[in-house]
């Protein structure tokens, strides 16, 4: 079973993921595992979830998500950023729909990219974006490294996004939301094998499948008890029953966040 990212890109840059490698980034979906969308959840709104923001590229084709931290810093995927330079990528804020026009569009002036960061399965999924133009939304608060104890077994963690909402791949025009359990390290280790790295990766789904993120959902948030806790990253398949959805543990780089959100 190939390994997925969470990122969606257009069909000219699937095409070219897809003539590397099965692992590479912004694959195409694998044949034993189509996408399915933010599955068993609903819709909501920006307004709900101000710090919620789309990724695109400067066309306005939204690819990934991310969360607002501060007026002019969007945390994302690192897997998100890869190829991307601050002329190709665009940020949008307070845009419930994909096909709306309302909102806040912002250039990026600057993107940090974790410097350890090689693959998503490899861990140190994490980049942040400086903005050329502040957000006027609410941003969202983010764990500090001692917040360990968030990510025990069973804790209820929320997810959104706008990924793809049927086999064909299509997305999602509005954003959506869903509720999963955080797995512990032990049962996503069972599921990975070692490309679960505990001190890098949460994992958090149902054992029966049926409720993940996917394609398209890639660097928006993982929030536990309404705070920042993970970055959506990776998965075999989607919403696959004995595989959840792979996220970055923030606490093991929320010093490295916060440096980029003073800087």
């Amino acid at each position: 079973m190939f390994r997925l990212t969470r990122a969606r890109r257009t069909a000219a840059a699937l095409a070219a993921g897809a003539a590397t490698a099965a692992t590479a980034l912004f694959t195409a979906p694998c044949a034993a595992a189509l996408p399915q969308p933010v599955v068993g959840g609903t819709t909501t709104t920006t307004t709900a979830y101000p710090f919620v923001m789309q990724i695109t590229d400067a066309s306005g084709n939204q690819f990934c998500g991310g969360t607002l931290v501060a007026a002019r810093k969007v945390v994302t995927a690192a897997h998100c950023m890869v190829g991307e330079t601050t002329n190709s990528v665009r940020v949008v804020g307070g845009r419930t729909y994909l096909n709306g026009t309302n909102g806040t569009v912002s250039k990026v002036s600057r993107i940090w990219v974790n410097p350890d960061y090689t693959d998503a399965t490899s861990g140190d999924d994490v980049a942040v974006l400086t903005l050329s133009a502040s957000m006027p939304y609410t941003a969202a608060k983010y764990v500090s490294a001692s917040d360990t104890g968030v990510y025990a077994a069973g804790a209820t963690a929320r997810i959104l996004g706008w990924g793809t909402t049927s086999e064909s791949g299509s997305s999602s025009n509005q954003l959506r939301t869903a509720t999963v359990p955080v797995v512990s390290d032990s049962s996503c280790r069972g599921s990975y094998g070692s490309d679960f790295v505990a001190s890098d990766m949460v994992c958090a789904g149902y054992s029966s499948g049926g409720v993940d993120t996917c394609q398209g959902d890639s660097g928006g948030p993982l929030l536990i008890g309404g705070v920042l806790a993970g970055i959506t990253s990776w998965g075999n398949g989607c919403a696959e029953a004995g595989y959840p959805g792979v996220y970055t543990r923030l606490t093991t780089f929320s010093g490295l966040v916060s440096a980029q959100v003073g800087s």
